[in-house]
């Protein structure tokens, strides 16, 4: 599998705090792939340092064997990166279509557009119901498939999501893996996202890898993540074998 995204011994400080510690990974062309890990981990920072929103101290970062390390974030989305950040983060205030178009200020195409404005009211029927209904007033789910959308309206072909499933519902975190699966299906978009709860995360995922501290001490395929003693103890509440 071509690497799309590849990440390769970065080191991010804040200040002198040392964030990510000589990080190296890797998302392929069409792959879902999971970053885990608690909170402090440094599972936000690596979304950041990705989207260009965080400068690298040492290493690189390449996006289809181009080196955008000291690129710009509007470069990244231009190239391909998209983002649905923590919480969703909608536009309140403004509609549906506002929110989608939002999504497109890279782009200088308006037929294509126009078109890709359909084509996500096609994709999502319930946006197309509520294209006029100010964005605040949707539901938790509406709030993150317009999320979606609105990352999908770059023409992206990695999008980075940061905790999709935070504050819904169980019926609803179904729902939004769900959707998940069919963008990276359907779309060939390839997803790298942020989860705190592992099981879910590689229920979808092709592979994962495991952040503590700013740094990668695990990775693998879901299978072996899953099956992993340490994954089960840290994350799915099962105690070692004695």
């Amino acid at each position: 599998m071509t690497d799309l995204l590849a990440l390769d011994d970065v080191n991010v400080y804040y200040g002198p705090f040392h964030a990510l510690r000589g990080n190296t990974l890797t998302v392929g062309e069409g792959e879902i792939v999971s970053l885990l890990g608690g909170n402090a981990s440094g599972k936000s920072t690596t979304m950041k340092t990705i989207l260009g929103l965080i400068k690298v101290k040492s290493g690189t970062v390449r996006f289809e064997g181009e080196d955008v390390t000291r690129a710009s974030t509007r470069h990244r989305i231009k190239a391909g990166i998209a983002s649905v950040p923590e919480a969703r983060r909608v536009f309140p205030q403004m509609t549906v279509d506002e929110n989608l178009l939002a999504g497109a200020y890279t782009r200088r195409d308006r037929v294509g557009i126009t078109e890709d404005l359909e084509r996500m009211r096609d994709y999502f029927p319930r946006l197309a119901e509520r294209r006029r209904q100010e964005a605040g007033t949707l539901s938790g789910g509406e709030q993150q498939m317009l999320a979606f959308a609105r990352a999908l309206m770059s023409r992206p072909k990695l999008i980075c999501m940061d905790e999709p499933t935070m504050g819904l519902s169980p019926k609803l975190v179904d729902q939004v893996l769900d959707e998940i699966v069919r963008i990276n299906k359907e779309l060939g978009v390839a997803v790298l996202f942020v989860e705190q709860q592992a099981e879910l995360a590689l229920s979808i995922a092709s592979r994962g890898y495991v952040l503590a501290t700013g740094e990668i001490v695990l990775k693998g395929t879901a299978r072996e993540l899953l099956d992993n003693p340490q994954i089960q103890e840290a994350y799915l509440g099962k105690a070692k074998k004695a």
